[in-house]
């Protein structure tokens, strides 16, 4: 009865039986695989006794015992162990380390050191420790639950100026939603963005006939081109409201942008004449140098357009 709810897998006597053989079969595999361990570690102590190179020890083990031989790593670690002296083919193969290094006292030493420098290697941390760097890197991710990760590239690094002003930004933002639910519908968000031309012309459509003996036509993929022209876009929470492309060449001033924004007015008065009889729509713009000059900003005053701040 005690064997069956050891085994609950097993129905009847005989699966029992079966899951036995089973166990002590992999008990005997072990022990083998334990036993050889220990022959390669005496034939190991013994070359070098004898003098042998790590080369010589390597290759006369991969020699002596085939597929089963330690990896070369392993070789190598236990040269050096009866190397500097140690004796016995039971101890760790790192000479005076511990035999249990992932321990609470190893954990609760490798955890502040994480903590105070967060680039550590793992090597770093073991020489530090005097454990294995194959424990330290079990401590630090199935204990600790880390993992290494490359630092993330973003547009810019802000300082603790800029980050208390976007959010300052925000909780106003925050606030206006809350006191006016139709806040968002209101506001007219404006941004820029390169096109760049490419040769729409598909391989198909570039197919042409010819003779058999005439070679065939050759079409590069699509590669963009010179053409770059800066697309302005202007849109709510419904659809894009108006939108336009500079001519080749043009650069983006202040003049330009102020007749940009006559022609949002006319597109808001048509396509938005809700918001342009209330006279309620908000402007949301990035903070361009053309943007936020003077001219721009008498003219957003003249025609009581409010702007939405955004931080740098």
């Amino acid at each position: 009865m005690r064997m069956r709810e050891f085994f609950p897998a097993c129905r009847n006597s005989q699966s029992v039986d079966h899951c036995v053989s089973v166990v002590n079969a992999r008990r005997i595999v072990n022990y083998c695989k334990m036993t050889e361990r220990v022959e390669q570690c005496y034939c190991i102590k013994f070359c070098q006794k004898l003098g042998d190179t790590q080369v010589e020890t390597i290759r006369k083990i991969q020699q002596a015992f085939g597929d089963d031989a330690m990896n070369i790593t392993g070789i190598k670690e236990w040269y050096n162990c009866f190397k500097d002296g140690s004796t016995s083919v039971d101890s760790e193969p790192h000479h005076g380390r511990s035999s249990t290094s992932q321990n609470d006292n190893v954990i609760n030493q490798v955890r502040p050191l994480v903590t105070q420098d967060r680039r550590i290697t793992v090597r770093e941390l073991a020489d530090e420790v005097g454990v294995s760097i194959q424990s330290v890197h079990t401590i630090l991710t199935a204990d600790l639950g880390l993992r290494r990760v490359s630092a993330k590239f973003v547009p810019k690094l802000l300082t603790m100026e800029q980050k208390q002003l976007r959010l300052k930004i925000a909780q106003d933002m925050l606030d206006c939603v809350e006191s006016d639910s139709n806040f968002l519908n209101t506001v007219i968000n404006g941004d820029e963005s390169w096109v760049y031309g490419y040769d729409p012309e598909t391989k198909v459509q570039s197919s042409q006939w010819k003779h058999p003996s005439s070679p065939r036509p050759k079409k590069a993929r699509q590669v963009r081109s010179n053409v770059k022209v800066l697309l302005t876009v202007f849109l709510d929470s419904r659809e894009v409201v108006h939108h336009e492309y500079t001519a080749q060449g043009q650069t983006i001033t202040k003049e330009y942008y102020k007749g940009v924004l006559c022609r949002l007015r006319n597109a808001v008065r048509h396509k938005r004449p809700d918001l342009w009889t209330a006279k309620t729509w908000k402007l949301h713009q990035d903070n361009a140098p053309a943007h936020y000059s003077h001219l721009i900003q008498g003219y957003l005053a003249k025609h009581n357009i409010p702007l939405i701040r955004q931080a740098s």
